[in-house]
């Protein structure tokens, strides 16, 4: 399918908060590969290595959406995750650039003493409320908002992990940058979670007509759960984009693997200890225990089963999350 030349230009004209978002690197991952025995040509793309406020996917998504915070006017950015939130971390490093306050709501009980991304919720300013489970946090969140209208306040809400449309069509943007660096892969593996990065990941492939698989590794939700995130997303960026359909034909195709969850979120297993430790004594490429862990433990899994063709490329978008070792 050719490529909708009239979507691409209105993804790279997404306005910009100026967070630094410059084309991450791509590496081979040829070490890795030799200790899998062999199997597909494998790649990482690097989006932990994004420079600002200690990387990760969810500084793509903020870059945009709070340049539309920002431009609607807005003084405080508030927003929701867990005590390690890599989310919140990065809205609060967010927020102190552009010049914001930040409100964090956070599920979980208060730490005794701040390390990873707690500390640096700290170091950037953020005010942080905790609740205790992820249940309250939705309401917690809009409680805080109202209180801040309430004082005079214009509080931009932004979802879990920035993952509107807006949000995830800078990761259909990053496919275009992707473009100009390699071949489209035949497969691209990444952790999914709140859905953003994984809706921008096949948006950016469908749109630039692109016949790459994208398989997202969940990191909590059950399959068929975030497979209706993910396409609640797409039918929101295609509203957006007008695409006539083709995002919607996209959805249709969605593969996300719930077999390397485990006992839950934030709870490693055997194979995503094992896959932490084999990318770090492999390719000195870290990992977090949380997201990309499991989504590593999923990629040597399909490896050793032979999932890939050797005659395959197989791109491990890198979402960052490695400040949770420091947890």
């Amino acid at each position: 399918m050719p490529a909708d030349a009239k979507a691409i230009a209105a993804l790279a004209s997404l306005p910009s908060a100026g967070l630094g978002v410059h084309p991450t690197p791509v590496e081979e991952l040829a070490r890795l590969r030799a200790a899998l025995g062999g199997g597909p040509r494998l790649l990482v793309k690097r989006d932990d290595a994004l420079p600002f406020g200690f990387g990760g996917n969810k500084v793509r998504k903020l870059d945009v959406v709070a340049a539309q915070a920002r431009d609607e006017g807005a003084d405080t950015l508030v927003t929701t995750g867990g005590v390690q939130s890599n989310h919140a971390r990065a809205t609060a490093a967010t927020a102190a650039r552009l010049g914001m306050r930040c409100v964090l709501v956070l599920s979980g009980a208060r730490p005794e003493r701040p390390t990873a991304n707690v500390l640096l919720d700290g170091l950037f300013g953020a005010e942080v409320e905790y609740v205790p489970s992820r249940r309250e946090r939705a309401a917690a969140m809009s409680a805080a908002a109202e209180r801040l209208r309430a004082e005079g306040r214009r509080p931009f809400e932004i979802p879990l992990g920035a993952s509107t449309p807006v949000g995830a069509m800078a990761y259909a943007r990053a496919v275009g940058e992707l473009a100009f660096q390699v071949p489209p892969p035949d497969v691209i593996v990444h952790s999914s979670s709140s859905g953003g990065t994984q809706a921008g990941l096949v948006a950016g492939c469908a749109l630039h007509g692109h016949a790459t698989r994208v398989v997202g590794i969940s990191a909590d939700d059950a399959s068929p759960v975030l497979k209706a995130v993910v396409g609640e997303l797409l039918a929101g960026i295609e509203a957006t984009l007008g695409t006539a359909g083709r995002l919607g034909a996209a959805a249709q195709r969605l593969e996300v693997d719930d077999a390397f969850v485990g006992a839950g979120y934030g709870i490693s297993t055997p194979a995503s200890r094992e896959a932490l430790e084999l990318a770090a004594r492999t390719e000195a490429l870290l990992l977090d225990s949380t997201y990309t862990a499991k989504a590593m433990a999923g990629l040597v899994a399909y490896v050793r089963d032979g999932r890939f063709r050797p005659d395959q490329t197989v791109l491990f978008w890198h979402t960052g999350g490695q400040v949770g070792l420091f947890a």
